[in-house]
């Protein structure tokens, strides 16, 4: 690998496709190092959140809503629980179904990761001006907001 050729070298990077793709690997790449470091992935980030965006959920709604299967969010919610972060709790509305809910030590490491999310932002746009900076998010909130892309996304596979 050379120092001197680009993340995505050549012509490839001409592609948006490709250049999204190898940035979505560096960020990931940058945020799963740090957040391993307090013993958590990006996924555990994605449930805490979500919960403390959305109050408690069932499982099954937990995962559709953030597009994660049902065995990985099996184990996601395995660890949250094992750390203290999450627990499932039974729903007063149908005592057959359980909820997750967002404990206070779940809470509180929130406050933990969203300073390790602004570090590896800082880091990865570091090269990049302010103004650069908020066009690119505002374009790609953009696309996170595309009706279209979810239709096509979230549409069967086979």
């Amino acid at each position: 690998m050379s120092d001197n050729a680009p993340l995505v070298p050549g012509t490839i990077g001409s592609h948006t496709v490709c250049l999204l793709q190898k940035m979505g690997q560096v960020a990931f790449r940058f945020a799963e190092e740090r957040l391993l470091g307090i013993g958590l992935r990006i996924r555990h980030y994605s449930v805490l959140q979500t919960l403390a965006d959305r109050g408690g959920m069932a499982q099954a709604e937990l995962g559709g809503y953030l597009r994660i299967d049902s065995a990985t969010m099996v184990s996601t919610l395995d660890d949250l629980e094992r750390h203290g972060y999450a627990e499932r709790q039974r729903d007063p509305g149908d005592r057959r179904r359980y909820l997750v809910i967002l404990t206070e030590k779940g809470s509180e490491t929130l406050t933990d990761i969203e300073t390790i999310l602004r570090e590896v932002h800082e880091e990865m746009f570091a090269d990049l001006p302010e103004e650069r900076r908020a066009v690119l998010a505002e374009i790609l909130g953009e696309l996170n907001d595309s009706a279209s892309l979810r239709a096509r996304f979230d549409a069967p596979r086979g």
